[in-house]
């Protein structure tokens, strides 16, 4: 009967030596003071239906910058894909990773429809604007005012 645990707890204790507890690894933020290289001018394939070019972007990894080139990424109905970008805070450089984005930011300048008392971006509130969606016509004459694709 002794003989029985004491092979159970020596099964079990062999078996945990390969077992690690998970480390959960915490977002690093690396402080780059460098600037990142300009842009790539990269040839962007035929238009393909039902998906969104996603443009190629400098990466820093061991200590340098890295292109990462662009690539096709699947449409989602109501979301619009963001580029990553590098954006500077100072001296001091910070990449903002690119995927999607719900799409309640129509004109795309950040702030959300519901806040967004400017969507034409001209400088006049809406309420006051005379043509909210830029086309030209002006809103008393327009049958769609608030048009999202004006061009």
């Amino acid at each position: 009967m002794k003989f029985g645990k004491l092979a159970a707890v020596a099964a079990l204790s062999v078996a945990s030596v390969g077992f690690t507890a998970p480390v959960f690894a915490a977002p690093v933020s690396v402080d780059i003071r460098l600037a990142p290289p300009a842009p790539r001018h990269e040839w962007v394939p035929a238009a393909r239906p039902g998906y969104v070019w996603a443009p190629g972007y400098w990466d820093y990894r061991h200590n340098q910058y890295r292109w990462v080139s662009g690539h096709w990424e699947r449409e989602r109905p109501g979301y619009y894909y963001h580029g990553t970008s590098w954006v500077q805070h100072g001296d001091k450089w910070y990449i903002q990773q690119g995927g999607w984005r719900r799409n309640s930011d129509r004109d795309h300048d950040g702030i959300p429809n519901r806040y967004d008392h400017d969507r034409d971006n001209d400088g006049i509130r809406d309420r006051r604007d005379r043509d909210r969606d830029g086309d030209g016509v002006p809103n008393r004459y327009d049958s769609r005012p608030d048009n999202p694709r004006r061009n």
